[in-house]
């Protein structure tokens, strides 16, 4: 199976600064500042939703339910969360968004999956079918192992995965080069392959 980053289009959010300006408040403790954020990312996250909707991930979720879910899950880390800017948000929700769907997974009995390691792959064509739950969750389990060896890398398969970003879209958000992404690209897929290999 290939997998493959969602076909998205990413816009930046109209009034980064305003973004950027509510989420500092809200790391300061601010109640209601990322509530306030919320309306001008809302867009922005419901694009990224579509995006993995697209994959067949998530599939008892709507885009809107997935968005919301998220949301909440950000919502929760109001002032506890040291937010360091629009691409900082954009990275959380997108660790949002998979651990939403990774929850979705398991509660459909995708834990009860028969012997054997998923065989999945992660590839830049557009042909691929879409992953089934327990693919997903052998992919998060090999993305927690990836982060205790390589955090960037697994923040860019996290992005680029979970979010669709492109590489360009992807080194702004997480604040390196494109080449360092493209190059983290390569070589997580490579270690990916050889940890889901059946």
């Amino acid at each position: 199976m290939d997998v493959q980053p969602p076909d998205a289009t990413y816009r930046p959010a109209g009034d980064s600064g305003l973004v950027t300006q509510l989420l500092r408040e809200a790391a300061d403790g601010r109640a209601g500042a990322l509530d306030e954020a919320l309306p001008l990312v809302y867009d922005e996250l419901r694009r990224l939703a579509a995006a993995v909707r697209q994959q067949g991930t998530g599939a008892t979720l709507d885009t809107s339910a997935l968005v919301h879910e998220a949301y909440l899950r950000l919502a929760q880390t109001d002032g506890a969360v040291p937010w360091a800017g629009r691409q900082h948000f954009l990275r959380v929700a997108a660790r949002a968004m998979r651990q939403v769907l990774v929850r979705n997974a398991e509660h459909r009995g995708a834990a009860k999956r028969g012997g054997g390691v998923a065989d999945v792959t992660l590839a830049d064509d557009l042909h691929g079918r879409p992953p089934t739950d327990d693919e997903v969750l052998d992919l998060d389990q090999a993305l927690q192992r990836l982060d205790a060896i390589n955090t960037r890398q697994a923040a860019v398969v996290e992005v680029r995965f979970f979010a669709g970003l492109t590489v360009e879209e992807t080194a702004d958000v997480l604040g390196v080069s494109a080449p360092t992404v493209a190059r983290d690209w390569r070589l997580a897929r490579v270690w990916l392959a050889r940890e889901l290999a059946p």
